[in-house]
């Protein structure tokens, strides 16, 4: 199991949502706080980025912003330029081919994507992330990423047969990529003599990086339902069992096995959300004997039982 892969597919809720976005001078787009995380690469032109808190930050040609936690933020021409608001609909089945901003001023193009997470069972691997994930261009770096843009761009320019499901995989692969390309500047950060303060990459950025916790981790992520111990946990890491439990809990902020618990509920939830399973089935595929004992451990989790977590997730969130 990838640990990054496995982690946006239990979170992540309804359909991502892409757009070529052109504006002319003057023009300013808002996008109020929601469920959705926003990600944009400037192609041509120039533009701010404008967060809920913080200083403005001026793009680029190529540049990459991902803004992860629904607070809002705006993109423009310039700060101080006028704003219109701008929602995606999650419900809508089509993908947002074109949005244009008519002006008489100089001309602007986006490449735009939305995504939408479950916010009540948020994973420290996105909640660590700044407001803004700034990937500026950079010639060599990032290649994945900038060839993902060039055939997300491609589609969205000419859609052709086959598009609609071409779009869902590269829009996908865009967030994977950004991911990636944050959690790498960490590393590669960190690891730099001409950068003060210097040290070993903190949080997730280290977790990824540092094979024995990956070990632990691909081994609760691909058998949740197994009856882990500490102990089986640090033979899979290489580690003895206490060096083990204090590097797991100082990089990842949970105890192994209160991480193996936090992990059956997201899943549980998951499968509330996405499937009809009976409870008796989930409690089966998250490591508990009975209905009941998942039962008390999802509403200890979530303040709710599941049944109405379910009833709730059928109202509320995107298709």
């Amino acid at each position: 199991m990838d640990v990054l892969s496995d982690v946006l597919a239990a979170l992540r809720t309804g359909r991502p949502h892409a757009a070529r976005t052109q504006a002319e001078a003057p023009w300013g787009i808002r996008f109020p706080p929601s469920d959705s995380a926003g990600c944009h690469v400037l192609l041509e032109g120039s533009c701010w980025l404008i967060p809920a808190r913080g200083e403005p930050i001026q793009l680029a040609v190529g540049d990459v912003v991902f803004v992860p936690h629904g607070t809002g933020y705006a993109l423009a021409d310039r700060p101080g330029s006028p704003l219109v608001d701008f929602q995606v609909d999650a419900d809508d089945a089509a993908v947002v081919e074109e949005m244009t901003l008519d002006g008489t001023g100089t001309t602007t193009r986006l490449l735009c994507a939305a995504y939408y997470f479950d916010r009540a069972s948020s994973h420290p691997l996105l909640d660590e992330l700044p407001e803004v994930v700034h990937l500026p261009l950079r010639l060599g770096q990032h290649a994945s990423l900038r060839a993902a843009v060039d055939l997300l761009g491609a589609e969205l320019s000419e859609p052709r047969a086959g598009t609609s499901a071409i779009l869902s995989g590269l829009v996908d692969m865009l967030l994977l990529f950004v991911l990636r390309g944050w959690f790498d500047e960490q590393v590669a950060r960190s690891a730099r003599p001409d950068v003060a303060g210097s040290a070993s990459p903190a949080g997730w950025a280290s977790v990824l990086g540092d094979p024995a916790l990956t070990a632990a981790l691909h081994g609760i992520h691909a058998r949740p339902e197994h009856p882990w111990t500490v102990s089986e946990l640090a033979a899979l890491s290489g580690l003895s069992r206490a060096t083990f439990a204090k590097r797991f809990a100082g990089a990842v902020g949970r105890s192994p096995l209160a991480y193996l618990t936090w992990w059956r509920m997201t899943l549980a939830a998951r499968r509330l959300r996405d499937s009809d399973d009976p409870l008796r089935t989930i409690a089966t595929r998250t490591g508990y004997a009975t209905e009941f004992a998942l039962a008390k451990a999802f509403k200890r989790e979530y303040g709710v039982a599941p049944g109405q977590y379910r009833r709730q997730s059928s109202e509320l969130l995107p298709a």
